[in-house]
């Protein structure tokens, strides 16, 4: 698998959070994140302290990473995906394979997946980044690797057919 785009500039900041659609650092305020993308500006802002885990490093730079991906993957494969994510749901498959997908599962309405809504679409992307990181860059168990081994194998083989191509765009 090749990515191929512009550069994208990676940058690390002490104490990161977020507060109203803002990434701060070193505030005392916002809930703290790992890192924060901002897909225009094609900047990634990592929390300095991943420094020291270099595991959850290259999971968190995947996990964003991927959502340049997501961003310029063509509307067949995002469709794909979706249609994934709809069969766990009308299954009741539980759990997610990252916190920031989980969060959003949790916080999802029947009238979020109905109308395809802001909230369903933050979610699908979510969690199509954090498989990726599963995929790519988790190595072994992760106390937020909670989807069940069966719905597992199905992302697998998803993702795997995405990364068959010669090139993903970024």
């Amino acid at each position: 698998m090749k990515l191929e785009g512009r550069p994208i500039c990676l940058r690390f900041a002490p104490r990161l959070s977020a507060h109203r659609g803002r990434l701060l650092s070193e505030a005392e305020r916002g809930t703290p994140v790992h890192a924060g993308t901002f897909l225009r500006r094609r900047e990634i802002v990592l929390e300095a302290d991943l420094l020291k885990r270099p595991r959850e490093l290259a999971r968190i730079v995947v996990h964003e990473l991927f959502h340049f991906v997501w961003l310029r993957l063509d509307n067949a494969a995002r469709k794909s995906w979706e249609a994934l994510l709809e069969d766990e749901e009308r299954r009741r498959a539980r759990g997610e394979l990252g916190w920031s997908a989980e969060w959003r599962k949790r916080e999802l309405t029947s009238a979020d997946r109905t109308a395809r809504g802001r909230r369903w679409r933050e979610y699908v992307c979510e969690s199509f980044c954090d498989t990726a990181a599963w995929m790519l860059a988790a190595g072994r168990a992760h106390d937020e690797h909670t989807l069940a081994a069966s719905w597992r194998r199905a992302r697998r083989a998803w993702f795997r057919s995405l990364l068959a191509r010669p090139v993903l765009s970024i």
